[in-house]
């Protein structure tokens, strides 16, 4: 299977906003959150990727198919780090491909430096991946924090990952 990591361009932005949709319906079984009168669950910070220059968005693609996205920003919610992994999200039929995991080392090559990633601890999957992933690219020298103070809307402390991306040697 053939991975790629591309740019969104702003024409795009309703493709990336409907599949952020299904992103959102996925992750209510964590923070049992409605949707809105219109059916919907909305990102209020979808504009801001194509007017403010702190924040990137791409697509992760699979053989040419769309298969989730990735938004990076530098607007940091626990602490003082280079890049802050807002959004990733890989559609359920490319999971466990080796799509994520190529995605993730791609966007620290783009971004190399020290990183925050924010998970719900309820998504095992997710905090399975994300520590596995912090561990692959800081080469074990990650830390992880509880903190509530970033709490789900279902009251859950957030998790958080720390680390400075180091190159990974192929094997």
């Amino acid at each position: 299977m053939n991975f790629e990591l591309t740019t969104i361009k702003e024409y795009e932005k309703e493709i990336l906003r409907n599949l952020m949709e299904k992103y959102d319906y996925e992750f209510t079984q964590y923070t049992h959150e409605d949707v809105n009168p219109l059916g919907l669950y909305g990102y209020s910070w979808l504009d801001a990727y194509w007017r403010d220059p702190g924040r990137w968005a791409f697509f992760l693609k699979a053989d040419g198919n769309l298969a989730g996205f990735a938004l990076v920003n530098n607007y940091l919610e626990a602490g003082k780090t280079d890049y802050n992994m807002a959004e990733f999200f890989v559609m359920y039929k490319y999971r466990r491909c080796g799509l994520g995991s190529f995605a993730a080392a791609r966007l620290f090559g783009l971004f190399p430096g020290s990183w925050q990633i924010k998970y719900h601890p309820k998504n095992v999957p997710s905090a399975k991946f994300w520590n596995r992933i912090a561990e692959k690219h800081s080469q074990g020298g990650y830390r992880r924090e509880e903190r509530p103070d970033l709490a789900y809307p279902d009251g859950s402390a957030a998790q958080v990952l720390f680390f400075e991306t180091v190159k990974v040697v192929a094997t």
